[in-house]
């Protein structure tokens, strides 16, 4: 058999190092949650570039302003509850969402983007690189992030 010249399966694997790094701006009172949560998790992966590498970070670093007040579609205001487990029996811990706008409520962003990573040590590096703030105001204007408009 010939040899054709290279083989088109080879993968390229590209080194977190030799990305560019990216920074996007996102309001959250602008976006509806689960949309904008799923576009920050495909970007902090980094699935929406052409040099994606599952055992790489993306290089990407998304600012979310305004994460006290995201915006919710129909009753979830009232109805959504976050659930976890303490590990103990009858340790299933079910809060309102109210409770955690009350105390944390950055976390509702957080916590939207966190469950739609990878699991396990590189899942935790990608949500590094998410930062919200519950109000306008962030510490990383010099970085120049590109606002996100429209999903």
């Amino acid at each position: 058999m010939e040899a054709r010249g290279p083989n088109p399966m080879n993968t390229t694997h590209v080194r977190a190092t030799d990305v560019e790094e990216r920074w996007f701006l996102y309001d959250a009172s602008q976006h509806t949650l689960g949309r904008m949560a799923a576009r920050i998790a495909t970007q902090l992966m980094g699935k929406d570039r052409p040099t994606y590498t599952p055992t790489e970070t993306g290089a990407t670093h998304i600012v979310v302003i305004n994460g006290a007040s995201p915006k919710l579609t129909g009753t979830k205001s009232k109805t959504k509850t976050y659930q976890h487990y303490t590990g103990y029996p009858d340790g299933r811990r079910v809060v309102a969402l109210e409770k955690v706008a009350e105390k944390r409520a950055q976390d509702i962003v957080t916590l939207a983007v966190r469950r739609m990573l990878p699991k396990g040590p590189l899942g935790y590096r990608m949500l590094k690189n998410l930062k919200v703030y519950g109000g306008t105001d962030h510490p990383h204007g010099a970085q120049q992030p590109t606002p996100v408009e429209n999903l």
